[in-house]
């Protein structure tokens, strides 16, 4: 079966944003979830897809003694340029502070 193409969800992209912070920097999926503030049974998924994808890669680093591995993340080259090929969040309006007697 061919692998879905679907657009990428706004949590995935904002991890993808994340990590485009420093992208050759290997980061822990906890720190990732605090950052987009994201529960693990949400983010862990997105990070399989997205690896899936080939947009980020993923290690395990050893932990230390008695202590279980850790699951180690950053983008790919592709996963840059999925991102530059994005459009910029859009910004909201600015607030004007008008009076009710000036409010169009």
């Amino acid at each position: 079966m061919p692998p879905r193409n679907r657009p990428l969800s706004a949590q995935a992209v904002g991890v993808l944003r994340a990590l485009a912070a420093e992208p050759s920097r290997w980061r822990y999926g906890y720190d990732l979830a605090t950052e987009v503030g994201l529960k693990s049974g949400s983010l862990y998924p997105i990070l399989l897809r997205l690896a899936d994808r080939g947009l980020l890669e993923a290690a395990w680093e050893p932990g230390p003694e008695g202590r279980p591995p850790r699951h180690m993340y950053r983008l790919t080259g592709s996963g840059r340029e999925y991102l530059a090929a994005l459009p910029t969040p859009a910004r909201p309006a600015p607030r004007l502070n008008l009076r009710p007697s000036e409010a169009p």
